[in-house]
């Protein structure tokens, strides 16, 4: 499962702050910084349309091309505007050939589930360790022809040679349920509704109740007050 080498060229940051992080995106390039395995941090510039495409898989192993130097990188964290989504910077993080590490790895379903079934993906990441350079871009699960009922869990989920788990056992993946019929779709509808109403009912009376007792109140002291204006008469 080797992964198809990804290079990015960069060039050394000079400049920071807001400002000269502006100036490098107006250029259609991304500001990062490489770190890790105790080497001091290096700030660089990225191509933006190629790490755009090579961030799409977030566990791409990257090979880092600058001042004649080549470093193999993941992608830790990727940030992004809110809105239009360009990547804003990027944290690069040194890996080894041979060393190991812990990433998010994507589940795929595949297959039809028994008739009149839901299914249900409850997590679709699994974390697992995994060689740097052979990281998994995604887990296959088939619920081809599987019964309502049917929990599928990290620990039944078949991993390559040399990845383990790192996730919970028992952490539910796939969940296949019973399909809810329509008249009993509306019948849950219509208690939902009932509910809901008497709910609403009872809020009325409530507010109303409150209001009523200080009108009361209200009253009460403005009775007194005549009281006592006429006594001061």
């Amino acid at each position: 499962m080797a992964q198809e080498k990804t290079y990015l060229d960069a060039t050394i940051r000079t400049e920071f702050g807001k400002g000269a992080a502006r100036r490098i995106r107006r250029e259609d390039k991304i500001p990062a910084v490489l770190y890790g395995h105790g080497e001091k941090p290096v700030h660089l510039e990225l191509e933006g349309h190629a790490t755009m495409l090579a961030v799409k898989n977030p566990n791409n192993l990257l090979t880092i091309r600058y001042d004649g130097k080549e470093e193999l990188a993941l992608a830790r964290d990727v940030q992004r505007e809110i809105l239009r989504r360009n990547i804003e910077h990027v944290d690069l993080v040194i890996v080894k050939r041979g060393e190991k590490v812990v990433v998010d790895v994507a589940v795929h379903v595949e297959g039809e589930a028994a008739p009149e079934t839901v299914v249900t993906t409850e997590n679709a990441t699994l974390s697992v360790e995994a060689p740097a350079t052979d990281i998994p871009e995604f887990f296959t699960v088939s619920v081809e022809g599987l019964e309502a009922g049917t929990q599928i869990l990290a620990k039944d989920i078949t991993l390559p040679e040399g990845v383990t788990l790192d996730s919970d056992e028992e952490l539910l993946v796939v969940n296949i349920t019973e399909q809810i019929s329509a008249e009993a779709l509306e019948a849950e509808l219509a208690d939902a509704e009932a509910e809901a109403g008497i709910e609403h009912d009872e809020s009325d009376a409530a507010e109303a109740a409150e209001g009523a007792e200080g009108a009361e109140g209200e009253s009460a002291e403005g009775d007194a007050a005549e009281g006592d204006d006429s006594e001061q008469e």
